[in-house]
């Protein structure tokens, strides 16, 4: 997929979240999600910092965080989250839809990354049925190297990773299988709630 089809499936996957966001009730806003320490309402707030903030607010939010790039997430969203509505988290990640923002690394591609990991933090925590559509997650699949998953702090040691939805393997070990875009949150760095991989490994991969 080129970057113009890449961008077209940021725009969807922005829309179609900011739709799931506004059919969610209070309790699921409040339910904790995929990253820990946020609930739904903080995994949201990020989704959008980066259509929201500036690079010099950026800059500023770094110096004041010390800058530790993953404090200053953390302070962001939880600010956010806490002042805004749900109304509006969901708006910010609509009306941004076709925003250029791209992380400092991976351009578009990361982009997609962002949204669709951040999603699934979202739906999976909460148990919503949502697939990702396949195109989305053979781009992000196809991104899956050793770099990656070390960036991301996964450790997949001894294990190979199998899709039983689509052609995709990864890794090399203990064989553990699951949907795709489930394989795709651990090399993210993911713990999924229990039952959803199979394999004599699946325990090192459950939320705690």
């Amino acid at each position: 997929m080129d970057d113009t089809g890449i961008r077209a499936a940021i725009a969807a996957e922005r829309g179609e979240m900011a739709d799931l966001l506004d059919g969610l009730s209070a309790g699921q806003w409040d339910a904790p999600s995929l990253c820990a320490g946020w609930r739904v309402r903080e995994v949201a707030a990020h989704m959008s910092l980066g259509f929201r903030y500036s690079l010099p607010k950026v800059l500023l939010e770094l110096v004041k965080a010390r800058g530790g790039l993953h404090r200053m997430t953390d302070r962001t969203a939880r600010k956010d989250a806490a002042t805004a509505t749900t109304a509006e988290l969901a708006t910010w990640l609509r009306e941004n839809a076709h925003h250029p923002w791209t992380p400092p690394v991976g351009g578009f591609t990361s982009a997609l990354g962002h949204d669709v990991i951040h999603g699934l933090d979202i739906t999976v925590a909460l148990g919503l049925d949502r697939r990702v559509p396949e195109d989305r997650v053979r781009v992000l699949l196809g991104t899956v190297d050793p770099k990656t998953v070390k960036f991301f702090g996964a450790d997949l040691t001894g294990v190979r990773l199998r899709a039983d939805d689509l052609d995709w393997t990864y890794g090399t070990g203990t064989l553990l299988t699951g949907s795709a875009q489930d394989l795709l949150l651990l090399a993210y760095g993911r713990r999924l709630p229990p039952g959803r991989l199979r394999g004599e490994a699946c325990e090192r991969f459950v939320m705690a």
